[in-house]
């Protein structure tokens, strides 16, 4: 799949990258892929969830009244969950949501998710991207340029590029990733990927080297 380099003017370089098939050209399998994104979400769970049990609710713990000849039903402490300020019964505690998912899985969903983008063209590459300085308002107006501002874009760069984060991170509907950290629920929850010039570069390096 052959793309255009484009210029933050928007303008074609004249060169191209070559997306290896094998990656961006797969069938999407969409169960691997919502098992993906499922996992995803489940790990961003805080499952800090916690009610009080009737041994942590505050009440004294003397019988309330004999246990027969009352007339009553039997009793024990005020702590009871049947009483007002009492315990709750089987009540959430804290536990993790996050699940185990084979890494061979996580690949598929992944490609599936590029081969979805690449069959919508919405692949972008432009030239690696520099600023002396971080500036949100220049890097709207490469958004801009490539016409691709107000849609929710996920920008992927190989290494960390300081002036560059600073510049997006107040976009709401921008999200800036290292190329190592992409995952499917970013790729798949984006309008369009923007992929610098060396990030495209290294599918086409792994391909040669594979």
């Amino acid at each position: 799949m052959q793309v255009d380099v484009l210029n933050k003017s928007g303008k074609a370089t004249g060169r191209t990258i070559e997306l290896p098939e094998e990656i961006f050209g797969i069938e999407p399998n969409d169960h691997v892929i919502y098992l993906a994104v499922k996992q995803y979400q489940a790990a961003q769970r805080q499952g800090t969830h916690k009610v009080k049990t009737r041994a942590e609710v505050k009440g004294a713990s003397r019988k309330l009244h004999r246990q027969k000849g009352t007339g009553g039903s039997r009793k024990g402490n005020i702590r009871n969950p049947l009483y007002k300020g009492g315990g709750t019964v089987f009540g959430p505690k804290p536990h993790g949501y996050d699940f185990k998912l084979n890494r061979k899985v996580k690949d598929l969903a992944k490609m599936g998710a590029l081969s979805y983008k690449a069959k919508g063209n919405a692949i972008v590459i432009v030239e690696d991207l520099t600023f002396d300085t971080p500036k949100t308002k220049e890097f709207v107006s490469v958004l801009s340029n490539l016409n691709i501002a107000g849609k929710k874009a996920l920008v992927v760069i190989p290494d960390y590029n300081d002036n560059l984060y600073l510049s997006l991170r107040n976009l709401p509907k921008v999200v800036g990733t290292l190329l190592a950290d992409v995952n499917t629920y970013d790729l798949i929850n984006s309008d369009v990927l923007v992929l610098t010039e060396s990030a495209a570069k290294v599918f086409s390096e792994e391909e040669a080297a594979a």
